[in-house]
């Protein structure tokens, strides 16, 4: 049996020579691969979520492998309904998402491995959506290098789009590599397994579930065919030209400058430099010069066009139509828009324009022109700040009253952090400062509210000096001492200089092929022996949710497994039948606060 890597190297070998795919749907018998699917999967968040059945990431081995091998090698495995919730976006509407069971996410993770492997070598570099190595901010630099000169952007975000995936085109656009009728059967029924809602089964007649963790990889696939479609039918019509003629109105200058030199007034000659300098040398109108630039991040995507303003409304119909009629989706009509480059569009959070000497934010020198400028949009800003305040003044959040100076020292600083190095490509992240100090007097006013004390002696209290690569900074700190022999843990807030940063890179966090993931738990479980009493029979693995659900150690009510996983400080503990039953049986005791 060949391992994991070895068939995903097969696979990219294939997919980098555009070779098709036949027979893959007996790669699905490999235990491999679903060992390497368990350990990239058992630590996300939803792993212990049940789908329609009570069934989750506990109690997971290496007989549950073979019987879902067995029912795929039969072709008898059935995907279970997915359980639909709703999330809250942020216009206040509701996001459906999709929980499926533990089993029907495994399998799922071993398709996406199969297709990933050979489809991502053949994507666009254009693209950026769950994609290995890539994220957010790969897109958003790849703007801002390359996009110099932009005079219209053409925002587009296509609505629905998981939801409105059609299977005919999908399959259609699978079945063009992939010749092989069972794997796309698979699919098919992996993709028709309906949802149930309030216990009442819907069928799913298109679209990929949100929270199915195949379905970034799927979307791709399907989107693929709107990078090959802009980048090799509009990108080349649009594009053309070596270099802008000399604009008139920049040109009608020179004589005019030149004889205010000769004749010695240097005060004209420099205020005709000074007015010259907010027109564009090179032509806008120049016919004979054009420019199409693209990027996309999942169903977000952003074209950058150097023309008129006719041909970017020109190149939207056209998008529009491609998508209804090739794709069979549409564009949303309020997020679909063609702007100004100089008043800027909003993509992946970042406020994009192309900046001019003129403008506040940047400095006023001739060289800006045309830059492509990220910005922090002030809303964004003014809606962060709004969560930490009541009244218009920041406030205490009573709901972290319970927790420790610790917890609440962490849970203000990986808010904080996230935000702040989201933004570091930003031209003016400094205005992150104004966050900083609402949070920072809501986590001191918090913290006196817990000790019944006042803000200037949390202050005095929590405020240390760190060193950062910029020098010294002032943050705050909250400490836990573990012993002798061990460091503390440390909470911190603040201590982030907010200075831009060019190459800041925040991408998916989805390993790359060959980084091994989850190794050290797969290496125990294929061990076979129980973590408790050494039994060899019926091995599996306990899952908890967080370490949070287990009490210290020193806690006399502590069950035994539950003492040997806090000690270890893991969430995984391999045993045998009889232990997890016992394990279940015997819960830690609840937690006082």
């Amino acid at each position: 049996m060949q391992s994991a890597e070895t068939v995903l190297d097969i696979l990219r070998k294939r997919g980098r020579e555009g070779l098709p795919l036949e027979r893959l749907y007996r790669q699905l018998f490999n235990p491999q691969l679903y060992l390497l699917a368990y350990g990239r999967i058992y630590s996300n968040h939803g792993a212990m979520t049940p789908g329609v059945t009570e069934e989750t990431v506990d109690g997971m081995s290496l007989g549950k492998i073979e019987r879902i091998i067995d029912a795929l090698r039969h072709e008898r495995y059935v995907f279970s309904p997915a359980r639909r919730t709703f999330i809250l976006k942020k216009n206040g509407t509701l996001r459906p998402l999709g929980l499926p069971s533990w089993s029907d996410k495994l399998v799922a993770e071993v398709v996406r491995m199969l297709l990933d492997a050979y489809y991502d070598i053949q994507f666009s570099d254009r693209s950026h959506g769950f994609r290995p190595g890539r994220g957010c901010h790969t897109a958003l630099r790849e703007v801002a290098e390359t996009w110099k000169g932009t005079y219209w952007f053409i925002e587009g975000d296509i609505a629905d789009c998981f939801g409105s995936l059609d299977f005919t085109v999908m399959l259609a656009t699978l079945s063009a590599k992939i010749h092989d009728g069972r794997f796309l059967a698979l699919i098919h029924k992996m993709l028709s397994a309906g949802y149930l809602q309030d216990w009442e089964w819907h069928a799913t007649l298109s679209g990929a579930p949100q929270g199915g963790i195949a379905s970034p990889v799927l979307s791709n696939i399907y989107l693929h065919r709107l990078d090959e479609f802009v980048e090799t039918v509009l990108v080349p019509q649009y594009t053309r030209g070596n270099v802008r003629v000399t604009n008139p109105a920049y040109r009608k200058f020179a004589p005019a400058i030149a004889r205010a030199r000769q004749e010695g007034d240097h005060n004209t000659a420099r205020r005709l430099s000074q007015q010259r300098r907010h027109i564009p040398y090179g032509n806008p109108q120049d016919p004979g010069y054009r420019r199409l630039r693209y990027v996309r991040y999942c169903d977000d995507f952003l074209l950058g066009f150097s023309g008129p303003a006719v041909e970017a409304e020109e190149i939207k119909q056209r998008i529009r139509r491609f998508l209804k009629d090739e794709l069979k989706l549409e564009l949303s009509e309020s997020k679909t828009l063609v702007t100004h480059a100089r008043k800027g569009a909003r993509f992946l959070g970042y406020h994009i324009v192309a900046q001019h000497a003129d403008d506040q934010i940047t400095r006023r020198t001739r060289a800006v022109n045309g830059v492509i400028g990220l910005r922090v949009p002030a809303d964004v800003i003014t809606a962060k700040c709004a969560q930490y305040r009541e009244r218009g003044k920041p406030a205490s959040r009573t709901r972290l009253l319970r927790g420790s100076d610790y917890s609440i020292v962490a849970r203000f600083g990986a808010e904080y952090r996230g935000m702040v190095q989201y933004y570091l490509l930003a031209n003016n992240v400094h205005w992150l400062n104004r966050l900083h100090w609402v949070m920072q007097t809501s986590l001191l006013k918090t913290l006196a509210h817990k000790h019944n004390s006042k803000v200037t002696k949390m202050s005095r209290k929590f405020k240390v000096k760190i060193e950062t690569p910029d020098g010294l900074r002032t943050c705050l700190q909250a400490r836990v001492d573990r012993g002798p022999g061990k460091n503390p843990l440390v909470a911190t807030f603040g201590g982030i200089p907010l200075k831009r940063q060019r190459t800041a890179k925040v991408i998916d966090r989805r390993p790359v092929w060959g980084t091994p993931v989850g190794g050290e738990l797969i290496r125990r479980l294929r061990h076979g022996e129980c973590e408790l009493c050494g039994n060899t029979d019926n091995v599996q693995v306990h899952h908890v949710r967080k370490l949070a659900d287990l009490q210290y150690p020193d806690v006399p009510q502590q069950p035994a497994w539950a003492t040997l996983m806090a000690k270890k400080r893991r969430k995984t503990l391999v045993v045998c039948g009889k232990c997890h039953d016992a394990i279940h049986a015997d819960p830690p005791a609840t937690t006082t606060a």
